[in-house]
């Protein structure tokens, strides 16, 4: 999963920042159930004050995030070869710190990233909720479950600017419906779920079959605009609307939205530096391995959205684990180093945290199909920009990679440590719950202590 968290801007003595917030999940997005746009709106404006503790007028409050599953952990050389696999250790740019060889681009800009080689506190299922909340699906379903990093972002701070949802999520839905989560809201309610330009659910906003897909036939784009403006204003439509209903429509028709979502306004050389990921393999039940939608979330974080998800790829290698991670390794590591350096030569990556990881770890032995199963007792997280003390690794598990032998770092922390950057105190913040009851954003509420 690949999450990031985007750049700074002028912060009010209401202690809300006007910083944007991208998260890019690596392994699920979904819907917003049927409410359409306008209903979205007027539930986001309606709600009930913040429940949260500001730091002071000059705090920075929101930014992105981005996480994907990939082996850039410890490799055990010493270990028996069923457990060390068929993939080499290669330097990084950090001395003392090595990674696996599918991940050169990573490996080569190393003193940026952090890695976490001891994370717990995961569950064993597939479910990519846990990496965008912390939380365990599972938890307080009784009152709805609990909200992802996005949803909150949306309930604290509402949207930037009326034509710009607060959360977007690009990726089609997945036939294995967990992988295509986009970090519901849980008791928050559909109102801050994230908005997918292309959705079942919000059919509003399709412009005459104009998707995603097609965004980059530019003048048919435009064409349907105009002539959906033409119509409205003639008709009068406009006039007859309430102010929700208005506000969706500038959604509908706000070039800046599209403007977004269109990565042909990019210098080429910078598409070709992200890459476009095909083939896109091993799709499975999963989804494609699209790398321009980690460019496009970087566009839609400049335009003011918050939280933006989207999925990459299929993860889950049973059989061939060779086959796959070297497919997806690969890519991933052109488009997360091709991200990086962009934020970077932007100015942008201070002020933008990405993680990339996946809900749990593999099995340290390789099983008779070459191989590994689910693992949640440890796994991985790799981290970048926000500020954060980067070019260190972090923990430790024992000779055969089974579990965490030094530091163990919960799957929370580093949850903390996104609300952390983002200028939201994880110990303080607390959210109403439907019965009134307010609840801490999560239970292990101390940041990562090595990195902030």
């Amino acid at each position: 999963m690949l999450t990031i968290l985007g750049p700074r801007q002028k912060s009010y003595c209401d202690g809300i920042s006007r910083r944007g917030f991208l998260k890019v999940g690596g392994f699920s997005m979904a819907g917003t159930a049927s409410l359409g746009l306008p209903d979205l709106l007027l539930l986001s404006r309606s709600r009930e004050p913040n429940r949260w503790t500001s730091q002071g007028c000059d705090q920075h409050i929101s930014g992105r995030r981005a996480s994907a599953s990939g082996h850039v952990g410890e490799i055990k050389t010493d270990a028996p070869q069923e457990i060390r696999g068929d993939f080499d250790p290669i330097a990084t740019s950090v001395p003392g710190i090595q990674i696996g060889e599918c991940f050169p681009k990573i490996a080569a800009a190393a003193e940026k990233f952090v890695f976490i080689r001891s994370i717990v506190g995961c569950a064993g299922g597939h479910d990519a909720f846990q990496c965008f909340s912390g939380w365990d699906r599972r938890n307080s379903t009784s009152i709805g479950g609990r909200p992802a990093i996005g949803p909150v972002m949306s309930k604290l701070f509402g949207p930037t600017q009326p034509s710009v949802p607060p959360a977007m999520a690009l990726a089609d839905k997945t036939r294995h419906v967990p992988w295509s989560e986009p970090g519901g809201p849980g008791f928050l309610g559909a109102a801050y779920a994230p908005f997918k330009p292309d959705s079942d659910g919000l059919a509003n906003l399709k412009l005459n079959g104009v998707t995603l897909d097609r965004l980059q036939d530019r003048q048919s784009l435009l064409g349907g605009l105009d002539q959906l403006k033409r119509k409205a204003d003639s008709g009068g439509l406009l006039k007859g609307m309430d102010a929700f209903n208005q506000a969706a429509f500038g959604v509908l028709t706000s070039n800046k939205l599209l403007d977004a979502l269109d990565v042909s306004k990019e210098d080429p050389e910078l598409v070709a530096r992200y890459g476009d990921g095909k083939p896109y393999q091993y799709q499975y039940d999963g989804a494609p391995t699209v790398n321009s939608h980690m460019l496009v979330a970087r566009r839609l974080v400049e335009a003011g959205v918050r939280s933006v998800t989207m999925s990459y790829g299929r993860w889950d290698s049973h059989s061939k684990n060779f086959d796959l991670v070297r497919d997806h390794g690969g890519k991933l590591d052109q488009g997360v180093a091709a991200l990086i350096q962009d934020l970077d030569d932007r100015g942008m990556l201070e002020d933008t945290t990405v993680a990339v990881w996946g809900e749990f770890g593999r099995t340290p032995r390789v099983n008779p199909n070459s191989g590994r199963d689910h693992w949640p007792r440890v796994s991985c997280c790799l981290l970048a920009g926000g500020g954060m003390r980067t070019g260190q690794a972090i923990g430790a598990t024992n000779r055969l990679g089974e579990y965490a032998l030094d530091r163990p770092v919960h799957m929370q922390e580093v949850i903390a440590t996104i609300y952390h950057n983002l200028g939201i105190d994880p110990g303080t913040t607390t959210i109403s719950d439907p019965t009134g009851r307010p609840q801490y954003l999560i239970e292990n509420r101390i940041p990562i202590r090595e990195i902030v």
